[in-house]
């Protein structure tokens, strides 16, 4: 299956803008204990409807991870743990590609593939909660 150059530069290029923002909140939440997560306000489509939307669990996820709760994060929203895995190994493995000058040949390269796997978790993930809420078993708090 052949690759797209740009795309995975393009890619490359979010990736690492992604890792500055990511890392820049991180740094002023050391300096300054500023706790993002006590300022979002709370999910408008659970407000709405009662139940979880695709996206719910995602922030206790990102928490659970920085703190190596790593199945907490994934029992919270699966996608988190294989966004970090997929995107940190395309990171890894385009950086090392690119130093190497392509001496080394092991740069992910971006397929449809992994968004519809991303896809479906999210789509499994919505399903499996909302369907224990609907039977009266409340996974999330």
């Amino acid at each position: 299956m052949k690759f797209d150059p740009e795309i995975d530069r393009y890619m490359y290029i979010i990736g690492w803008i992604a890792v500055a923002l990511f890392g820049g909140y991180f740094l002023l939440a050391a300096l300054t204990g500023f706790d993002l997560a006590k300022h979002l306000p709370p999910c408008g489509f659970h407000l709405l409807t009662g139940y979880y939307c695709p996206g719910c669990g995602g922030s206790r996820a990102v928490s659970a991870l920085l703190h190596g709760h790593f199945l907490e994060s994934i029992y919270y929203n699966a996608f988190i743990m294989y966004g970090l895995v997929f995107g940190g190994w395309f990171m890894i493995s385009q950086t090392i590609q690119r130093l190497s000058r392509n001496r080394i040949k092991i740069g992910m390269h971006y397929r449809n593939l992994y968004l519809y796997i991303a896809l479906a978790i999210i789509i499994v993930n919505c399903i499996v909660k909302n369907g224990f809420l609907m039977a009266g078993i409340r996974l999330m708090q």
